[in-house]
């Protein structure tokens, strides 16, 4: 199974590649090079945090404490 590779340095992995691997758009995967200089692709593990948004990642990281009613009056203080 051979591939260009673009000006970019990207290839397209065969499709027989990611079936056996159960790939799908958006996985991870590890390269690595072997003793006898062979590449090895491998699906990449994924932490459980890894697959947090960025919206969720972000939750409950305020440091501050604000009431509903200051904050709303410094967002409509006149500059």
């Amino acid at each position: 199974m051979a591939t260009n590779m673009t000006v970019k340095g990207q290839v397209t992995i065969p499709k027989k590649v990611r079936d056996a691997l159960q790939l799908s758009p958006g996985d991870a995967v590890d390269f690595a090079v072997n003793a006898d200089g062979h590449v090895v692709v491998h699906k990449a593990k994924t932490k459980a945090a890894d697959k947090l948004d960025r919206f969720d990642a972000a939750r409950g990281k305020a440091q501050i404490k604000w009431r509903t009613d200051e904050l709303m009056a410094l967002l409509r203080a006149p500059d």
